[in-house]
C-alpha cells in the first residue's frame, strides 16, 4: 500500500535551518504531485509548499515561506524534500507529506489521498 514516511523534525533556534525528508513507497513516485502541509493545535491544516509530478520540478509556496523554504524531490529515491532556513517561531507545528496522482499541484488538503504520519518541528530559543 502507499506510504509516506517523514523525518528531520526536530527542536531548532530561531534563525536555525532544519532539513525534512519524506520517503515514498508502494506507489509510482514520479506520477504524482508531493506538498508538504503543516498543523498547530487548535488550527487547520496549513498548505506550505508543492512540486508537481515528474521532473520538471516546478514548485509552488504559501506567501509565509517563500523565500526561506526549498521543496524539492529525488525520483530515483522516491523522496521529497523541504529545506527551512531562516526559521521563526510561527513556524513551529506538526509538518505532514501528501501525495497527489496528479500532474497538477493543489492548494487544498481535500486533493491529496496520500498523508504520511507528521514530524514535529519546533522553534525555539
Amino acid at each position: 500500500q502507499v506510504q509516506l514516511v517523514e523525518s528531520g523534525g526536530g527542536l531548532m533556534q530561531p534563525g536555525g535551518s532544519l532539513s525534512l525528508s519524506c520517503a515514498a513507497s508502494g506507489l509510482t513516485f514520479s506520477r504524482y504531485s508531493m506538498a508538504w502541509f503543516r498543523q498547530v493545535p487548535g488550527k487547520e491544516r496549513e498548505f506550505v509548499a508543492a512540486v508537481v509530478a515528474g521532473s520538471g520540478g516546478t514548485t509552488h509556496y504559501a506567501d509565509s515561506v517563500k523565500g526561506r523554504f526549498t521543496i524539492s524531490r529525488d525520483n530515483a529515491k522516491k523522496t521529497v524534500y523541504l529545506q527551512m532556513n531562516s526559521l521563526r517561531p510561527e513556524d513551529t507545528a506538526v509538518y505532514y507529506c501528501a501525495g497527489r496522482y496528479s500532474v497538477f499541484w493543489a492548494h487544498s488538503e481535500r486533493e491529496y489521498g496520500a498523508w504520511g504520519q507528521g514530524t514535529r518541528v519546533t522553534v525555539s530559543s
